[in-house]
C-alpha cells in the first residue's frame, strides 16, 4: 500500500472511505460523515467518515482474527516492521507536519518536532519488542521448578487527543504491536487524518491486515461503548480530561478491562532563589508554549522566589510577548491557533476571572487580525490564589505568576491539586532541587529541564492524572500479562 498523505487525505475523501479496518479503506457502516475545521481559518478541510457501532463491531473481529498470528510471528519480525516504521515516519516529517498544521494547527516546527518524536516510538518499542524474556529458577525449597513468562494481553482499545496527533497515537500503538497484540484506535474528531496517514505509514512498513483498525467518528461513545463492552477488548488506554477519564473507568470495570489513563495537569513550575534564571526562562518557555500550551504537561503554574521574581517577570515576559501567532505554515510563526473557539473562550475566561481579583498582565503579545482561533502569548502576575486559573487546566499560552519566600508553604501550594503529572524546579543547589523534586506530588519532574517526555522514559502521572505508564520499559509492561508455570517432572528410577 503507498503511503497516504496530505495530498490525498487533506483534499478529499478517499476513494473507499476512511475508515480502517482490517488491512482495508472502508466508508462508514451507515455512511455517515463529519468535518473537520483548519483551526487557522475556520475552514473546513474536508469531511471524514464516522465510524458507528456497527464498524467498531467489525474492527474487534478483524483484530481478533489477526490476533493469534502476530502473537506467534517472531519478536524480530514485530520488531523490524516498527523500525521500517520509523524509518517511514522520518523521511514523511514534512509531509506528516503539514498534514498535522492542516488540522491541529500548531506552529510548522512544533509539529515537525512532534513527528519526530512520534518516530521515536516506532524506534524505541521495536528494540524493546526483542527484549521480552521469560524467567526459570529453581524454587527456593526445592523440589520443583518456577517459570515466569510473558505473554500478549490480547485486543487493545484506544482513544487519543487532538493536541498530539501523531505522537500520541504512536506511543501506545508501538508498544502494543512490539508487545504482540492487535489494535483499535478512535482519534479526537478535531484530528483524524494524521491517524488515518499513521495507518497507511504501518501498512507500507509491511504490518499484516487487521493488526491497525482506525475508526474516526464524531460520536465517540457509541464505539467506544462496543469496545469496553466486549469480552475480547482486555486492554484500553486514554489520553483526555479527567473528567472523561472517569467515565471509562466505570465502562472498563464492567469487564475488568485493564486500562492505562493519562489524564490531566496542573503542573508547577519552581524558579528557587539560586535559579539560572536566563536559563529557567528558557526552559519555561518550553514547558508553557510547546505545542501553543495546549500540552498535559505545559507549565500550569509558575512558583517564583520574591528574590528573582522581578528579573524573571521581566524576561520571560518579553520572551512571550515575542511570541510570534499566526498561521502554522508561515515564516516565523511560532505561535498557532487554538484548536477551537471554546478553547479560546475557556482561556480568556480564566484571564478575565484572574484579573477580576487583582492579577495583573504584565505581558501580552498579539495574534493577526481576521479568522482562527487565536490567542495571545500572556503572563500574569499578583494572581490570588482563589483565582480559577491556578485550579484548573489552563490548556493554552498563558501562564500565571505567583512568587513565594518560604520552601514548605510553596510546596504545599503546589501540592494542593488533584492533578499529579508534571511538575518543573529550577535551582543551582543540586541537594534543593532533590529535596523539593522528591517532595512533589506529581510522576514526573523536570529539574533544570523544561522538555520532558522520552520515548525511553515511564510518562505517567499521581493522583488524578492518570494510571499506569507510557513509554520506557514500562511502557510495553502495560501490553503484557504474567503467566507463573509451577514446573516439575518425575524423575528417573
Amino acid at each position: 500500500m503507498t503511503f497516504v498523505g496530505i495530498d490525498t487525505l487533506a483534499k478529499a475523501p478517499l476513494a473507499e472511505g476512511d475508515v480502517f479496518i482490517g488491512g482495508r479503506w472502508r466508508e462508514a457502516g451507515d455512511r455517515r460523515a463529519f468535518p473537520v475545521y483548519d483551526p487557522a481559518t475556520g475552514e473546513l478541510v474536508r469531511e471524514v467518515s464516522a465510524a458507528g457501532a456497527a464498524d467498531a463491531l467489525a474492527a474487534i473481529e478483524a483484530a481478533q482474527s489477526a490476533a493469534a498470528e502476530w502473537r506467534a510471528t517472531p519478536a524480530r519480525r514485530r520488531s523490524e516492521i516498527l523500525h521500517t516504521a520509523f524509518t517511514l515516519m522520518r523521511e514523511h516529517t514534512d509531509t506528516l507536519a503539514r498534514l498535522i498544521v492542516a488540522e491541529n494547527g500548531k506552529a510548522y516546527r512544533d509539529a515537525a518536532g512532534e513527528v519526530g518524536y512520534a518516530a521515536e516510538f516506532f524506534r524505541w518499542f521495536a528494540e524493546e519488542a526483542v527484549r521480552i524474556g521469560s524467567s526459570f529458577a529453581d524454587a527456593p525449597g526445592g523440589g520443583y521448578r518456577h517459570v515466569v513468562r510473558k505473554h500478549p494481553v490480547g485486543v487493545t482499545a484506544f482513544v487519543t487527543p487532538w493536541n498530539f496527533p501523531a505522537a500520541m497515537a504512536a506511543r501506545k500503538i508501538a508498544p502494543a504491536l512490539a508487545a504482540g497484540c492487535p489494535v483499535l484506535l478512535k482519534p479526537a474528531p478535531e484530528t483524524p487524518l494524521t491517524a488515518l496517514a499513521v495507518a497507511a505509514l504501518l501498512a507500507e512498513a509491511g504490518l499484516p491486515d487487521g493488526l491497525l483498525n482506525v475508526l474516526p467518528t464524531d460520536r465517540a461513545p457509541e464505539v467506544v461503548s462496543v469496545w469496553l463492552g466486549d469480552e475480547r477488548v482486555r486492554k484500553f488506554s486514554f489520553t483526555g480530561s479527567t473528567a472523561t477519564g472517569r467515565l471509562l473507568l466505570e465502562q472498563a470495570a464492567a469487564n475488568v478491562v485493564n486500562v492505562t489513563m493519562e489524564l490531566g495537569g496542573n503542573a508547577p513550575f519552581i524558579v528557587c532563589a539560586d535559579a539560572d534564571v536566563d536559563a529557567a526562562v528558557l526552559g519555561a518557555m518550553d514547558a508553557k508554549m510547546r505545542g501553543g500550551g495546549e500540552v498535559c504537561i505545559a507549565a500550569n503554574r509558575f512558583y517564583v522566589h520574591t528574590s528573582v521574581a522581578a528579573e524573571f517577570t521581566e524576561k520571560f515576559g518579553a520572551a512571550m510577548a515575542a511570541s510570534q501567532a499566526g498561521p502554522g505554515l508561515e515564516d516565523g510563526v511560532t505561535l498557532g491557533p487554538m484548536i477551537n473557539k471554546a478553547a479560546v473562550d475557556k482561556i480568556r475566561g480564566l484571564v478575565d476571572d484572574a484579573v477580576t481579583r487583582g492579577a495583573k498582565v504584565a505581558a501580552c503579545g498579539t495574534v493577526p487580525d481576521g479568522p482562527g482561533h487565536f490567542q495571545p502569548a500572556t503572563v500574569l502576575t499578583d494572581v490570588p490564589d482563589d483565582a480559577r486559573i491556578l485550579h484548573e487546566e489552563v490548556f493554552g499560552p498563558v501562564a500565571p505568576l505567583t512568587t513565594f519566600t518560604d520552601e514548605d508553604e510553596m510546596l504545599a501550594r503546589a501540592n494542593a491539586t488533584v492533578h499529579g503529572l508534571a511538575s518543573y524546579v529550577y535551582s543551582r543547589d543540586v541537594a534543593r532541587a532533590l529535596r523539593i523534586a522528591e517532595r512533589l506530588e506529581a510522576g514526573m519532574v523536570g529539574l533544570n529541564r523544561g522538555l520532558l517526555s522520552d520515548p525511553a522514559a515511564p510518562f505517567g502521572g499521581v493522583k488524578q492524572s492518570g494510571l499506569g505508564r507510557e513509554g520506557g520499559r514500562e511502557g510495553i509492561e502495560a501490553f503484557l500479562e504474567t503467566q507463573y508455570i509451577a514446573l516439575d517432572w518425575p524423575t528417573a528410577n
